[in-house]
């Protein structure tokens, strides 16, 4: 069995049956909770490895519920909803949520999703204590202390901005950064939410460092919210999990 123990906060009986069931086939441990406050007094008291949180709860908005929890803990959060709206997914991811799934999903695509999430806190805890200033990614390497950048033999020439860009998205591997959070970290916080720069930016990086430009297997763009750096290799990436709908 696993020892990684995930909360879910779900208050619909169908949605918490089905997503047990998932966890379950993976062997990984779960607590359950139905509405906000019984979120945030598990994250205190049981210290789950992550938590998938439904935004529809019948005591709070899940938007509050990730406000509580950022407070103090960087616990990997997922949230869950039908909610599909754009504004919904940018508010979430920047007030600190790691992932967003919109229902109906299905179970190998959760599974792949909390992989990922797990793998970025490891990551994370990994550089932290043994101070690491290097990303690798297959073939490619981002050597945040020397500022240089190569694939394979071939060290590439990036611009400073483009390296900026580059750092903060090896920083957080597998997690999706909105346009806005990369406005404000590559030019400040009163550089407004200049969605187009970062696109013309991120364009000529995936012309340099992708394979495939038009095809890009590691900067992926999530469609109007903003772009996530793959955290495998394209190649070494498996997800044999059978998948069933949830609706």
């Amino acid at each position: 069995m696993s020892d990684v123990l995930i909360l879910l906060v779900e208050d619909e009986r169908s949605v918490r049956n089905f997503i047990r069931a998932t966890l379950v086939s993976q062997q990984y441990q779960y607590l359950e909770a139905a509405n906000g406050s019984e979120a945030i007094s598990a994250v205190e008291n049981q210290k789950p490895d992550l938590v998938l949180l439904d935004l529809g709860l019948p005591d709070m908005d899940g938007i509050e519920v990730i406000k509580k929890l950022r407070e103090g803990s960087t616990i990997p959060i997922i949230v869950l909803s039908a909610r599909g709206q754009e504004v919904d997914k940018t508010t979430a991811l920047d007030l600190g949520a790691d992932d967003y799934l919109v229902k109906p999903f299905g179970g190998g695509e959760l599974l792949a999703r909390i992989r990922v999430a797990l793998r970025h806190t490891a990551f994370v805890r990994h550089n932290i204590t043994n101070g690491s200033s290097c990303y690798h990614l297959g073939e490619l390497m981002i050597d945040l202390e020397n500022r240089r950048v190569s694939r394979g033999a071939d060290e590439i020439y990036v611009t400073p901005t483009e390296f900026r860009l580059l750092a903060i998205m090896a920083r957080h591997p597998g997690k999706v950064l909105t346009h806005s959070y990369l406005v404000k970290e590559i030019w400040g916080p009163f550089a407004g939410n200049d969605a187009q720069s970062v696109r013309v930016h991120m364009a000529s990086i995936r012309r340099k460092l992708e394979r495939d430009p038009s095809s890009p297997t590691i900067f992926l763009t999530e469609v109007g919210i903003g772009y996530r750096m793959a955290d495998e290799p394209w190649e070494e990436k498996k997800d044999n999990e059978q998948v069933t709908a949830i609706r």
